[in-house]
């Protein structure tokens, strides 16, 4: 019976990284047909929440029993950090403009060795040796699956700064979600944190779309940062019917449900390594759907970073706990 669950955990996990793995390809197809990240991530979130609101409306009324509610100090702290899944969609699809996808996820999973370094801070310990030596292996594997060393593919240093930008966020995410308010039921402890993503996104919304068009002061300001005037304009609420529904469900619905109900089945090392399935699905869309150019040094590359989520997730004889979730 234990098999059977860990199998039904790694099949959801597997299914919850390949459909947010998914995710870039339906963004960079949104910007082609013209529409902006301000509007991307506005329909994200907002379809996003709603998605969740009715979850958490139909999970009380089915409930058998009482769910626990968050207290005052606890929404307080899930909104702020919330806000980090805000800041990482919005710099990750900011990065997608500048840069191909399968550039920007591999930027994305730096995430893996950005914890190692946070968690290294926190604890005031110098990370062991196999970790070591996992963070140099996803290095060498970005710089492969970049193609630094040719520069056969075209990069963008925009695309590159917030692509890292993204991952650093993300990084924050996985660190505080894990640890606040872990006796909330998930659907509650999601939109909470969505909430706090989604102040983000609105106040992106009015400094990068709204307000420069009916303030000349935000216009000035705006265009300080950017010669980019295509985003000064209303909003095209169309977003809303074409991609917003695919982007919400692909991005804030689906893949937070399957990850908690496959983590408490697969365990956090082996759910982790399940979850980096992230990658190549991702570069595989890239390629299918949007024709990118991945050559072979980049999908070398991006072995090598599998290769070290599961160097650093494999459980250790020292530290049976450790298997902690890096990606």
């Amino acid at each position: 019976m234990e098999k059977k669950n860990i199998l039904k955990g790694v099949l959801f996990v597997g299914l919850g990284a390949s459909i947010y793995g998914m995710l870039a390809t339906f963004v960079k197809m949104s910007y082609k047909d013209g529409f902006t990240t301000s509007e991307v991530t506005t329909a994200q979130f907002v379809l996003g929440f709603l998605g969740l609101l009715i979850l958490n409306v139909i999970q009380t009324k089915t409930s058998k029993k009482q769910l626990s509610k968050p207290s005052p100090k606890e929404i307080k702290m899930l909104m702020i950090t919330g806000t980090s899944l805000g800041f990482t969609s919005l710099f990750y699809y900011i990065a997608v403009q500048y840069i191909n996808v399968s550039i920007a996820i591999v930027l994305l999973m730096q995430s893996v060795w950005f914890s190692v370094v946070v968690e290294s801070f926190i604890s005031k310990k110098f990370p062991n040796a196999r970790k070591v030596i996992a963070t140099i292996i996803v290095l060498i594997g970005t710089v492969l699956a970049t193609n630094l060393i040719n520069m056969e593919v075209e990069i963008d240093w925009h695309g590159i700064f917030w692509g890292l930008l993204a991952a650093a966020s993300f990084t924050m995410t996985m660190f505080t979600s894990n640890t606040l308010a872990t006796h909330l039921p998930v659907l509650r402890k999601s939109i909470t944190m969505l909430s706090g993503g989604m102040v983000i996104v609105m106040l992106f919304l009015f400094f990068a779309q709204i307000g420069p068009l009916y303030f000349d002061g935000l216009k000035s300001f705006y265009l300080n940062f950017t010669e980019n005037t295509e985003h000064i304009r209303p909003f095209d609420y169309s977003i809303f019917w074409t991609y917003g529904f695919i982007l919400a469900l692909f991005g804030t619905v689906i893949p937070p449900i399957l990850f908690n109900l496959g983590f408490p089945n697969a365990g956090l090392g082996l759910g982790s390594i399940i979850s980096s399935l992230e990658l190549p699905v991702s570069v595989t869309m890239a390629f299918m759907l949007l024709g990118e150019k991945v050559l072979l040094i980049q999908w070398g590359g991006i072995v090598l970073i599998l290769l070290a989520i599961v160097l650093m997730n494999l459980p250790s004889k020292n530290e049976p706990q450790e298997a902690k979730a890096y990606h």
